[in-house]
């Protein structure tokens, strides 16, 4: 049967990672690596590993001091922008619904076919009046509903965007 694992394993592997392979390790390491099928693929991999690493920290870019600290102050100063802007984003919002319920009030209170649609509903003969105010004026109140249900939504998804 085939050994997993080796006791030397760690130490082995230790050794290549703190580039102390194969100079600087005793004799006794040599010759157990040299006989043991595990120990000899840490090795190999091992030092793989470590080979590709310092060839990518040395063809790493680091980018100067003043760069980094220019680029931070340029984030810093977006946020800052950004949540600054978020009580107006609300304020105008408040002020959108406002002028559209201010435009709505303004509507029924002069227009005729409004009131005497209104007055129909308040004094119970909805159902043939209903269908005539539908008839006549379908677009416009359609318009409307749709200002109603559509102008909130929006407004939510702007602010819940920002």
């Amino acid at each position: 049967m085939k050994r997993l694992e080796c006791e030397f394993e760690a130490e082995v592997l230790a050794a290549v990672l703190q580039c102390r392979w194969p100079d600087r390790i005793g004799t006794e390491l040599h010759a157990h690596v040299s006989v043991c099928e595990i120990c000899s693929d840490v090795v190999a991999i091992a030092g793989a590993i470590e080979g590709a690493r310092e060839d990518t920290r040395a063809q790493a870019a680091i980018p100067d001091a003043g760069r980094v600290w220019w680029l931070a102050q340029m984030r810093a100063h977006r946020e800052a922008v950004e949540a600054a802007g978020r009580p107006i984003t609300a304020a105008q919002a408040i002020a959108f619904t406002c002028a559209i319920g201010l435009l709505g009030a303004c509507f029924g209170a002069t227009s005729s076919w409004f009131q005497s649609a209104l007055h129909s509903v308040t004094s119970g003969s909805l159902l043939p009046s209903a269908f005539g105010v539908i008839a006549t004026h379908g677009a416009v109140l359609l318009a409307m509903t749709a200002l109603v249900f559509l102008v909130p939504a929006v407004l939510w998804l702007t602010v819940l965007r920002d």
